[in-house]
């Protein structure tokens, strides 16, 4: 956040040295302070205070106490209430003698941010490590892909770099509440329900110059893919550098991880969360639908409910005065523009607990993030125009593996439980529907899927009673297609097909290899090289269908980052990074891009020299000195596409700093001498 500026949490107190021309009288000189934030600042809105300096503190109120006298300077407590508006104040002092003529003169400014760590703040979180974790740390990792292919994505949070408090106002400034009404804005500005309600609305562009435009397509031309992005300190600075304008381009878990940035930025503990099987389900009925026709084929759908193979959002902890007893705690943000909230796009907060018992008649949005979780999944077989069979109904599939990022570790955490209670399991390549089905499929790898590589599975059938047949033999027609899976939900046209003829006595298993080619994938899947395999299986003589389904998640090419010493600030750092090519054509233009806080400033991009089925860079990092997000914690990233370099940074860091250092990360009391803070009496 830089060191030439003061920065302090609400509820705190701060020292403030004035000096005079001539030795201050307390009880004949009078002091009043007047901090001012916001447009036409009024106590009335609460975006300015006026407090006399007085010999002790009287409750949670402005105030000026404490202080002692030194010659021509005045020592003195400045104290912020914890339910004060945050955000960029502007601090003078009247000085008069008596019912004579005041004199005022401007101090300085100082920002004002949420307090976690005081017992009074709506955002008081009543656990250090957690503080450390949700406020303090500045990486992360943000999990996607698939519910039984999770993978870690790293991401430079990187909320105390110098401008981006600046920067997180400015979004604030924004938004469509400020510029309908400045001086409202600014005075709702000391509730966390509000602001990051707000900040829900600006990190997506959808009803304003929010901070991202988001793209579920696959043309990302006119911007940067979003699975390019590292961390939020370039997409922010990007915003700011280009006037305001929407940043291209986003999808939900970079809408997400910005939106941490913003939050702990401003002091609200904030967490990101990948919901895997995610429902959006808009016209709330608790369903969704998808549809398949006779040759397995996944068919597109004109209705707006879908099913996500993942889905990002944001928890923010707070107090939650205008809901019932009982809802305090995590609250569920989404800034990923889906569903209009009140007339814009933003969801939440929604309370955890009340998602969980179903209390879906609560504020804000928590239907929707119900849904999210709990919708049931209705499979179709559409045929001659129109749906004809259920080939399954999955109470079960949706919402699973939530998960964030576990306390002090680089580890998944599994927080499922926090949603919903433990409900049974439908396993993955089971043919479902009813359960008087003659036959069961099952879809397995024989193999681990490697890209680049044909991809080896097993069908097991099992012949099983039913009502019709108990122990006859059953002939089964099985047509089977993969298409590319999409993050949304959807899929592509079909790579590839296949239909098995299987003869099956009563009690017989049989296990039939499929394979599918490399050359039948390769330049066909998106980025997040997923394959949906689905099976229709029809009993001939009985008219009856199966289903039977297998998402693969194929292992992207190994990289990885040595350090041959220890990174010192002020001294050189090379860096080696290796790339294993798994294709079996060689590589040719490869980019590899860097992030990390305290190591590069802003992002490096380096070319990638490959030989045989390697590629290979060493490019030199040079250490900076920059105020890193706890005194106690001497850590920088390094963020590569697929992987982080945690790197030890030297202690010679702390010993540049001044010593009175956690006035800005909020924690203590500061001794600051300000160059506007001088003032002479008349």
């Amino acid at each position: 956040m830089g060191l030439k500026r003061l920065v302090v949490r609400r509820g705190q107190s701060f020292l403030l040295q004035l000096h005079f021309s001539r030795p201050f009288h307390f009880g004949t000189d009078y002091l009043t302070f007047v901090a001012e934030t916001g447009p036409a600042p009024t106590e009335l809105l609460g975006t300015r205070a006026t407090f006399s300096l007085t010999q002790a503190r009287q409750g949670n109120v402005w105030s000026a106490s404490d202080f002692t006298i030194d010659t021509n300077s005045l020592f003195v407590s400045l104290f912020t209430p914890s339910n004060a508006v945050i955000g960029p104040y502007t601090l003078k002092i009247e000085i008069s003698q008596g019912q004579g003529h005041s004199v005022t003169h401007p101090l300085g400014t100082f920002i004002l941010l949420f307090n976690p760590w005081n017992a009074e703040d709506d955002v008081y979180l009543p656990s250090e490590i957690l503080l450390q974790e949700y406020i303090m740390m500045d990486y992360g990792f943000v999990y996607k892909g698939h519910e039984r292919f999770i993978t870690s994505w790293p991401w430079n949070y990187g909320q105390f770099e110098e401008d981006i408090i600046d920067i997180c106002f400015e979004i604030l400034n924004k938004s469509l509440y400020f510029l309908e009404n400045p001086s409202k804005d600014y005075s709702q500005r000391n509730d966390p329900v509000y602001v990051c309600r707000v900040v829900s609305a600006m990190i997506n562009s959808n009803d304003d110059n929010g901070v991202l435009q988001g793209n579920w397509g696959e043309d990302y031309s006119r911007g940067v893919s979003p699975l390019e992005w590292n961390g939020s300190v370039a997409i922010l600075r990007q915003w700011l550098a280009r006037g305001r304008q929407p940043v291209k381009y986003g999808q939900c878990w970079v809408f997400a991880a910005v939106m941490c940035t913003v939050m702990r930025c401003l002091g609200v503990p904030t967490r990101v969360v990948s919901n895997f099987r995610s429902a959006h389900n808009m016209d709330r009925n608790l369903t969704v639908d998808t549809y398949y026709d006779q040759n397995a084929e996944m068919l597109p759908t004109q209705k707006r409910d879908k099913i996500w193979n993942f889905h990002v959002w944001n928890e923010c902890w707070m107090i939650r005065k205008d809901l019932p007893p009982g809802y305090n705690g995590w609250q569920v943000l989404d800034p990923t523009p889906q569903q209009t909230s009140s007339g814009i796009f933003c969801c939440g907060p929604a309370s955890v607990k009340a998602i969980r018992e179903g209390e879906v008649h609560l504020p804000y949005d928590t239907p929707f993030v119900y849904a999210e979780v709990n919708a049931d999944e209705v499979i179709w077989l559409f045929r001659d125009g129109q749906a004809q069979e259920i080939l399954d109904h999955n109470t079960h599939s949706i919402g699973k593996e939530i998960s964030t990022k576990m306390v002090g570790s680089a580890k998944r955490q599994n927080i499922t439980s926090s949603y919903k209670y433990p409900e049974g399991a439908w396993g993955p390549g089971v043919s479902g529907g009813s359960q008087d089905q003659p036959a069961q499929l099952q879809l397995h790898l024989a193999r681990t899927p490697e890209w680049g590589q044909d991809l080896l599975l097993k069908l097991h059938a099992l012949r099983v009673p039913d009502r019709v047949h108990p122990r006859g033999p059953i002939r089964l027609v099985v047509h089977f297609c993969a298409q590319a899976l999409l993050h949304q939900g959807g899929t592509r046209e079909p790579l590839w097909r296949q239909t098995v003829h299987l003869n099956l006595d009563f009690g017989e298993e049989i296990q039939w290899p499929l394979l599918l080619p490399y050359d039948n994938y390769r330049n066909k899947l998106t980025d997040e090289k997923l394959i949906r395999v689905s099976g229709i299986a029809k009993v001939e003589d009985m008219g009856r269908s199966m289903l039977v389904l297998k998402d693969i998640s194929l292992e992207p090419p190994n990289l990885s980052i040595e350090v041959s010493k220890r990174a010192e600030v002020g001294k050189a750092l090379r860096v080696h990074i290796t790339l294993t090519n798994t294709l079996m054509t060689a590589l040719s233009n490869c980019m590899m891009v860097l992030e990390g806080s305290g190591l590069i400033d802003g992002q490096i991009s380096k070319k990638l020299l490959c030989e045989g089925r390697a590629g290979a860079c060493t490019p030199t990092l040079h250490p900076v000195c920059w105020l890193l997000s706890s005194p106690e914690c001497h850590w920088a990233f390094l963020w590569g596409s697929v992987t982080a370099l945690s790197l030890l940074c030297s202690r010679w860091l702390l010993a540049h700093l001044p010593e009175k250092l956690s006035w800005l990360l909020g924690k203590s009391e500061t001794l600051l001498h300000l160059p506007s803070a001088w003032a002479s009496f008349v």
